[in-house]
């Protein structure tokens, strides 16, 4: 089924939704979110995008091979349970890092739980796409 008007708002609909799911990436090491869900989300665009405009469409928007996706983030989740080790604490300990910030100001707090929580959402989107665009590559 093709249809103009699906096809027309996915451009933009498209780009909101990968917009939301990296809002949700990083507010989730505060409150609830973080890179499951944000994967999820992301991964929802590009399935509406292989919907409405076919899946090799979909495949050269992405431009990265979805396995690809998941073993970089893989890597980069288990890079990340290493950040503790060099301060005497056990793996998977959450680390901060201040840049910038002047006098009363420690600056941008940056933790190792995010750069975990970016590897999750990178094997989130790779892995749910693998699936989505093998089941969507059978039914053509």
């Amino acid at each position: 089924m093709k249809s103009l008007i699906l096809a027309t708002a996915t451009r933009i609909i498209t780009s909101l939704i990968l917009v939301f799911s990296v809002f949700m990436l990083l507010r989730g090491h505060n409150v609830p979110g973080g890179g499951f869900i944000g994967g999820l989300i992301a991964a929802t665009a590009f399935g509406l995008y292989a919907l409405a405009h076919g899946v090799q469409a979909a495949r050269k928007a992405l431009r990265v091979h979805p396995a690809a996706l998941t073993m970089v983030g893989l890597g980069v989740a288990l890079a990340s349970t290493f950040f503790a080790l060099p301060h005497g604490e056990l793996p998977l300990t959450g680390q901060w890092l201040f840049v910038g910030g002047g006098e009363g100001d420690k600056g941008l707090p940056l933790s190792s739980v995010l750069v975990f929580d970016i590897g999750v959402y990178l094997v989130v989107v790779g892995a749910v796409l693998s699936i989505l665009f093998a089941m969507e590559d059978e039914e053509d």
